[in-house]
């Protein structure tokens, strides 16, 4: 059975953690380190303008020696980021994220922001689906009481 990205990889009511363009690159670091994340999404207005990632600030903020405190988001973000849809799968955005080498990827329905899943949630829906497969399998063939203790 292929998973949805809303539910079956992200709930859509994880806490979303943004920062308008206008933030500071350190604002997004502290955020990063406060909640464990490894991207941030960019919003005016209640819309996606962009996205901030570690590697971001790695390749166009600490790369070039620009400073943390008064760079602003709108200058490093990557803009437009590809986004998903909640009805996606999440075959379709694990390819999507192997295409464009992203590791994080905005969840939109229209022009709302819903969640961000990471390819961390993805290998675990994935995985999770796998596993389903493989003893609805094992079921069909043995019978439901093959691997069973008892």
């Amino acid at each position: 059975m292929q998973r949805r990205i809303i539910p079956g990889v992200i709930d859509g009511q994880q806490a979303l953690c943004t920062l308008p363009p206008e933030a500071t690159v350190q604002a997004a670091v502290n955020l990063m380190a406060e909640r464990r994340i490894g991207a941030i999404m960019v919003l005016e207005a209640n819309r996606l303008r962009g996205i901030v990632t570690e590697r971001d600030i790695v390749c166009r903020v600490v790369a070039k020696g620009l400073p943390a405190e008064t760079t602003l988001l709108a200058d490093v973000m990557t803009a437009d980021p590809e986004t998903l849809a909640p009805h996606d799968t999440a075959m379709a955005a694990l390819e999507k994220m192997q295409a464009g080498h992203y590791r994080h990827l905005p969840v939109l329905k229209g022009e709302e922001v819903c969640g961000m899943v990471s390819v961390r949630d993805i290998y675990e829906a994935v995985r999770a689906m796998l596993q389903e497969e493989l003893e609805n399998t094992e079921a069909l063939i043995f019978g439901n009481q093959y691997g069973a203790t008892g």
